[in-house]
C-alpha cells in the first residue's frame, strides 16, 4: 500500500518537471530577442557607415535565423513534430489568407513590398513597407499626360536606350572635365555616357528633350553642394517641370533596361510626366533622390503593363527583415545624400 502511494505521488509530479524544464527551454531564446533587437536598431542607425552597417546587418541574419531554428527544435521537443507541423500550416494559411485579402482589396496581385534603395528620399526610405493599389485606368495615375505619335513612340521604344545625363562640365587644359557636382566656372549641359561627349540642347534627338539645373544636396556630414539636376523637360513643345504631388509607382523593369542587367525586378519611383501614344501609355519616371529620369539612364520608359500599381502607403523599417533576409544588407549607392526639394 505505501509502495503504491509512493508510485502514485512520483507519477503525480512528474509532468510539473516536464513543464518545469520546458519554460526554461523556452527561457533560453529570449535573450536571443533582445539581442536581435539591439542589433536591428544599430543596423539602422549605422546604415551611413558601410563596414558598420555591412556587420551588424550580418550579425542580424545570422541572430535571426538561430531564433527560428530554435524555435522550431524547441516547438518540435514541447508539443511534437505533428502539432507544431499544424501550427505552420496554420500561420502560413493565415498569411495567404491576409495577402489575398490585400490583393481583392487593393486590386493587385502585389499588394506590399518593400523599398529597397535610397532614391525615393525623403518621401521614402529603404526599408520601408508598401502598400500597393493596382492601377485600372490611367486617370487613377496623378501625373500630366503628353501626346505623342506612334511614329515618336516607336523612336523612343526601339532605338538602344540611352544615357543623357545632367551634369556639370568645364576644360582643364584643352580636356573636357564633367561632374554631377557644380564646380567654380563649370557650366550645365547634356553629357552622353555612350559617346563621352557634351550634347547641346538643339541637338538632343529623342521627342523627350531636357533641359538642366541646379538642385542643392545635403550630404550625411552635412556638407551642402549645389549639383546638375532636371529642371524640365519638353515634348511637342509642351514643358512639363517635375511635381511632387505626382503619384510614386511600382514598375516591373525590362530587359534591355539598366536597372534590369543590375537585378533590380521592381523599381520604386514617382511618375514625372506620362506619354499617350494613341492610348497606349507609357510612364516616364524619376527617383526623387535622383538627379534625373530612369530615361536618362539607359532606362526605357514603363509601359502600363508592367505597372503593378501605385504607392498609397508605408510603415517605416519592417522592411528592412525582408532585405536582410534576401542579402540585400549593405547599403547601396545614394544613401549618404539628399536632394533639397522646395
Amino acid at each position: 500500500m505505501i509502495l503504491e502511494k509512493r508510485k502514485k505521488h512520483a507519477s503525480s509530479k512528474q509532468p510539473a518537471t516536464k513543464k518545469v524544464q520546458s519554460k526554461k527551454e523556452k527561457l533560453t531564446v529570449w535573450p536571443l530577442y533582445i539581442i536581435l533587437a539591439m542589433l536591428f536598431m544599430l543596423y539602422l542607425f549605422y546604415q551611413k557607415v558601410a563596414f558598420l552597417s555591412l556587420v551588424f546587418g550580418i550579425s542580424v541574419f545570422f541572430v535571426l535565423v538561430t531564433i527560428i531554428a530554435l524555435e522550431l527544435i524547441l516547438g518540435a521537443k514541447d508539443e511534437g513534430y505533428k502539432k507544431m507541423m499544424i501550427e505552420i500550416f496554420v500561420a502560413i494559411a493565415i498569411v495567404a489568407a491576409i495577402w489575398l485579402l490585400l490583393s481583392a482589396y487593393l486590386h493587385t496581385a502585389y499588394p506590399i513590398d518593400v523599398v529597397p534603395s535610397c532614391s525615393m528620399l525623403p518621401h521614402l526610405h529603404r526599408g520601408d513597407l508598401i502598400f500597393v493599389r493596382g492601377i485600372e485606368n490611367i486617370s487613377q495615375i496623378k501625373a500630366p499626360i503628353l501626346n505623342i505619335t506612334s511614329t515618336q513612340a516607336s523612336k523612343i521604344l526601339d532605338s538602344p536606350s540611352e544615357s543623357l545625363e545632367c551634369v556639370a562640365y568645364g576644360y582643364s587644359n584643352g580636356r573636357l572635365e564633367v561632374s554631377q557636382i557644380i564646380k567654380p566656372n563649370y557650366s550645365l549641359g547634356l553629357y552622353s555616357s555612350s559617346d563621352s561627349q557634351l550634347v547641346p540642347y538643339g541637338q538632343q534627338s529623342q521627342p523627350v528633350t531636357y533641359t538642366c539645373g541646379a538642385r542643392a544636396v545635403k550630404y550625411g556630414n552635412g556638407s551642402i553642394v549645389n549639383e546638375a539636376y532636371l529642371a524640365s523637360i519638353t515634348v511637342n513643345n509642351i514643358t512639363v517641370v517635375g511635381d511632387r504631388n505626382n503619384s510614386i509607382i511600382v514598375y516591373k523593369t525590362a530587359p534591355g533596361d539598366l536597372f534590369y542587367s543590375e537585378g533590380d525586378p521592381y523599381v520604386v519611383h514617382r511618375v514625372y510626366a506620362i506619354l499617350n501614344a494613341s492610348g497606349q501609355y507609357y510612364m516616364l519616371t524619376k527617383g526623387d533622390n535622383n538627379p534625373g529620369l530612369d530615361m536618362q539612364y539607359f532606362n526605357y520608359p514603363a509601359p502600363t503593363g508592367n505597372v503593378i500599381g501605385k504607392v498609397v502607403g508605408a510603415i517605416p523599417y519592417v522592411g528592412y527583415i525582408k532585405l536582410i533576409l534576401d542579402g540585400s544588407i549593405a547599403q547601396p549607392q545614394g544613401c549618404n545624400y539628399t536632394i533639397t526639394h522646395p
